[in-house]
């Protein structure tokens, strides 16, 4: 059932009319809607291992407490009648080009966030759109339409209070907040629902009688800052309904990465986590070469298995920087395997990634077969590109080189 609400319609008087727009339970909602079988039934996406991580769940899910992040394990307690599904990232990735189509056909500026979330900026489309409530209808009736899938959306002058409301809004809502009742909205939220207010933050505020943002707003600038820092100047803006972040359309990708927890500890010198980081390494070039981008630092990750209370683990990252920028799948997985020896220790490892940085554009003449270029890299090309098109045809898997194999526990594309 959708719900709407709204504080203040007419948009004629924002200095910005932000709309925040998230796909409810992304990754679940895809099942449900690839396999209707599954429709009312708790889903829940993200590996069966013991060691699993829950990446989406349905609401029928969620109902039993089941939440993203969480163990499979504690997920399985809670709701032992859930269905597990592995998760399909190149199925979610098609459909969130559709969902992003749709974004910009509201507004040339898009700011996406992940696969299934961005801000979108409606100011001055009123007179082309409509109010903001309208053009909102407009927007969910348009992603079922073209995805048979659901948004909630947030309006609001801030980038802030637009993702607030959209989260409030789930599943399937809509809510918007005017400028002059901003504060009148923000003040009684629990603190945390602010960005940058994470566990260690919050119990600090709740220390110092800090719960709601209307607390926060109240409190002298000059104390936050000697608290938290530059943070706490920065949270004080938010709280007092201050953002001047813009949505920026010209977003671009930082960093590409692929990890994943391994169902068994293992060795850091052992052939199976290298057969694992080979996996990344291919797995993060074809995404490269998909985007017409090349990496020139190559990051290490690994997540030593010594508990350290509370959920958390040891991390250890190693980073390398090549001379030139590459999307060759062995370059990368050669520079991550050759970090492993800059880590010492014979700990077992839990986790282990790989992530690729300082992206530059790959120019179309570099992409192909030139005729400058050293034999053994345009062999290098005409393989990737031939991989490349078998994986478009067949799937990621249908073609592996030897060693690699990368078992995941739940869908672990990363992209910042």
């Amino acid at each position: 059932m959708s719900a709407e609400a709204s504080i203040g319609v007419s948009a004629a008087h924002w200095p910005r009319v932000i709309a925040h727009a998230d796909m409810d339970a992304f990754y679940a909602s895809v099942e449900v809607l690839d396999n209707p079988a599954l429709r009312g039934l708790p889903v829940i996406v993200g590996g069966s291992s013991a060691r699993g991580v829950v990446t989406s769940a349905s609401y029928e899910a969620r109902k039993f407490g089941v939440r993203s992040a969480m163990p499979t394990g504690q997920a399985r307690k809670l709701c032992p009648q859930a269905i597990f599904v592995p998760g399909r990232m190149d199925r979610y990735v098609e459909i969130s080009r559709v969902v992003r189509r749709v974004f910009e056909s509201f507004s040339p500026l898009v700011e996406p966030l992940s696969l299934d979330e961005a801000f979108i900026d409606l100011s001055g489309t009123e007179r082309l759109l409509g109010p903001p409530l309208g053009a909102a209808r407009d927007l969910k009736r348009r992603m079922i339409e073209e995805t048979g899938l659901v948004v909630s959306v947030g309006i609001a002058p801030t980038k802030m209070a637009a993702k607030i409301l959209s989260d409030l809004s789930k599943p399937d809502g809509l809510q918007l907040v005017a400028p002059e009742n901003l504060l009148e909205f923000l003040t009684p939220l629990p603190v945390e629902r602010l960005w940058g207010v994470g566990r260690v933050t919050l119990a600090r505020m709740h220390e110092g009688g800090i719960r709601t943002v209307g607390d926060l707003a109240r409190r002298d600038p000059a104390e936050l800052k000697s608290m938290f820092g530059t943070m706490g100047t920065h949270l004080h803006e938010l709280a007092s309904g201050l953002d001047a972040r813009p949505v920026i359309a010209d977003w671009q990708r930082k960093s590409y990465g692929e990890e994943n927890t391994f169902a068994r500890d293992l060795a850091i010198d052992s052939i199976e986590l290298r057969r694992v980081l080979i996996a990344h390494g291919d797995a993060i070039a074809r995404r490269l070469r998909a985007d017409g981008v090349r990496a020139r630092t190559v990051t290490l990750k690994l997540k030593i298995a010594r508990p350290l209370g509370g959920g958390r683990y040891p991390l250890i990252t190693r980073s390398f920087s090549l001379e030139g920028a590459t999307n060759d799948g062995p370059e990368i997985a050669r520079v991550a395997t050759s970090l492993l020896s800059k880590v010492s220790g014979k700990e077992k490892i839990r986790l282990a990634g790989v992530q690729v940085h300082q992206l530059e554009r790959a120019d179309s003449s570099q992409l192909g077969l030139f005729e400058s270029a050293p034999v053994e890299e345009r062999k290098r090309d005409r393989l990737n590109r031939a991989l490349d098109s078998v994986a478009k045809k067949f799937g990621d898997e249908a073609v592996t080189r030897g060693l690699a194999k990368a078992e995941r526990v739940a869908p672990t594309r990363r992209i910042k």
